[in-house]
């Protein structure tokens, strides 16, 4: 990958493939930014410098913003064009709830269905989510984090459901939810994750089941906390 000279906005953060450059790899290098969270949500997506910064036409563009304005990455106005998606404190709620559901759906079916693999996953991305606790590192908990769950949802073998539940996460992203959240929150999280992994190794649906769900119940209220201040 070469990394052309920076530019401001999301095309200061987008990485170019050497080569040919094809509309899915435009995809899926526009949703890995939005999605990173490092784009603030209302921030405009200029067709033209990114058309110009991957070397294609504009017809991948528009083809890949229609899809991530159908994941719900982006909103769309006439003559306005396209823009990181906005989320108000109800609809930041709601998807957390549609999160909730979906990874207690996965859960059950992943923690019969992990090896050692996966258990091994799960324990370095929770060691990393432990270093950046101890580095009051906000940003990079909630990377860590999300490595975390999916080291414990994927095991399920759900295609269609962790896609969605991948779609639900990358809408949230960009509001940056752990930087809502203290220190004295991340540390619990943290001792939440470490009772999940514990569960998730020792095959206890049941305990993890219970644990899951506190530890969402304890994210929720910090996000809608976070959301009223």
């Amino acid at each position: 990958m070469t990394q052309p000279r920076r530019r401001s906005g999301i095309v200061g953060l987008l990485v170019r493939p050497d080569g040919y450059v094809s509309g899915p790899q435009v995809l899926s290098e526009l949703r890995r930014v939005i999605a990173s969270g490092q784009v603030p949500p209302g921030s405009p997506i200029p067709l033209d410098d990114v058309a110009a910064f991957f070397g294609v036409s504009l017809i991948p563009v528009r083809e890949a913003l229609k899809t991530l304005l159908g994941e719900g990455l982006l909103d769309h106005q006439p003559r306005l064009g396209y823009t990181v998606t906005q989320l108000s404190p109800a609809e930041i709620d709601e998807l957390y709830v549609v999160r909730g559901a979906l990874e207690a759906a996965a859960l059950d079916a992943a923690v019969r269905n992990a090896g050692t693999a996966d258990h091994e996953r799960a324990a370095q991305a929770h060691a990393r989510m432990g270093a950046a606790v101890e580095a009051a590192d906000a940003d990079g908990f909630q990377r860590a984090s999300r490595d975390f769950h999916m080291a414990l949802l994927e095991p399920c073998r759900m295609p269609r459901l962790l896609h969605m539940l991948d779609i639900a996460w990358n809408v949230t992203e960009p509001v940056q939810t752990m930087m809502r959240t203290t220190e004295a929150e991340r540390a619990d999280m943290r001792a939440d994750h470490e009772e999940m992994l514990a569960a998730f190794v020792a095959r206890d649906a049941d305990r993890l089941r219970e644990t899951a769900l506190a530890h969402h119940e304890r994210l929720c209220a910090a996000v809608t906390r976070g959301g009223q201040s």
